[in-house]
């Protein structure tokens, strides 16, 4: 549940927002399994997580947390993870790639997601090792948490109810508090560079509406060179003739929307587009449940699932 202050409280757990993928590790007997947020199978993807999950002595867990790189300063990198994971070639290893783990849902035949968090945290503070990392809750006030996260680069921060037990989806007992506003977006077509040959111009990007998508604008700034030729390299592969979303443009380049961009922004404009915004990454729609939707009348509502 995004908000725009932290709670107060001694009830409220305040940790870093990561910058990652909401994963969830299964430790099964035989086998580990690391599954995205959709349900999707991605163990080969972080192997080195399973192989980690595989050392930590018990014969079942299910471990939620974030997938990350961290840059120099310690800070989750969503780029650099993607560069990892392989989309691009990239000088960072897939050995790079830590799991910051905050919850425990189940441990050796025994169902933890009727304990409150405060029983979970303290029954995982001692499992963690190697990539996979404890993320830690700090002892601050959330105000001042929250001040001191933004003044360093950080996306934001993430307050939790202690004495609640765990539930899927959103809802007022993990509150989400952003330093900017980020939300992602199906990538539906491109415009080709006026200056640069081979690269992009913008990206068309739509939000979920209803059953289907509603552009809400472009983005044609934050990435580098090299980033923007080899994006528009994988979009030609998956050009179509029939736009997802009733647009039409002089110079478009309609695309089947299998991709979804991570976007920052300041705000959305009277006519519902973005307000000055800036790529940050790109998704494979197989992580579809983090595009933003809108309502039935059109304006921007929330952010359909993404709960970190």
């Amino acid at each position: 549940m995004l908000v725009d202050k932290p709670p107060k409280g001694p009830q409220w757990a305040f940790e870093v927002k990561w910058d990652g993928y909401r994963l969830a590790v299964h430790v099964e007997p035989g086998r580990v399994r690391v599954i995205t947020r959709g349900g999707y199978d991605w163990t080969r993807r972080f192997a080195a997580i399973a192989a980690e999950a595989r050392q930590l002595g018990h014969e079942s867990m299910i471990l939620d947390g974030e997938a990350v790189v961290l840059d120099e300063k310690g800070r989750s990198d969503f780029g650099a993870l993607q560069r990892a994971l392989g989309w691009k070639p990239s000088l960072h290893d897939p050995r790079e790639i830590l799991f910051f783990a905050f919850d425990l849902l189940y441990l050796d035949g025994h169902d933890l997601r009727r304990e409150p968090l405060r029983e979970r945290r303290r029954l995982l503070e001692p499992i963690v090792a190697g990539v996979i990392k404890l993320s830690e809750e700090v002892e601050a006030d959330g105000d001042e948490f929250y001040r001191i996260a933004c003044e360093h680069g950080l996306e934001g921060i993430i307050a939790k109810h202690r004495d609640k037990t765990y539930h899927s989806g959103r809802g007022d007992w993990w509150q989400k508090i952003t330093c900017k506003r980020r939300d992602s977006f199906i990538i539906v077509g491109f415009e080709p560079s006026d200056v640069v040959p081979g690269a992009l111009g913008r990206l068309l990007l739509a939000a979920r509406k209803g059953n289907g998508l509603v552009y809400v604008g472009g983005v044609g700034t934050g990435w580098s060179h090299e980033m923007s030729t080899e994006l528009r390299k994988l979009l030609e592969g998956i050009v179509t003739k029939t736009p997802a979303v009733n647009l039409t443009r002089k110079n478009a380049v309609f695309t089947e929307p299998r991709l979804v961009a991570e976007v920052e922004y300041r705000a959305w404009t009277g006519d519902q587009k973005l307000r000055h915004p800036s790529f940050k990454g790109v998704r494979e729609r197989a992580d579809e449940a983090t595009v933003y939707s809108v309502d039935a009348e059109g304006m921007a509502s929330g952010r359909d699932g993404r709960m970190r």
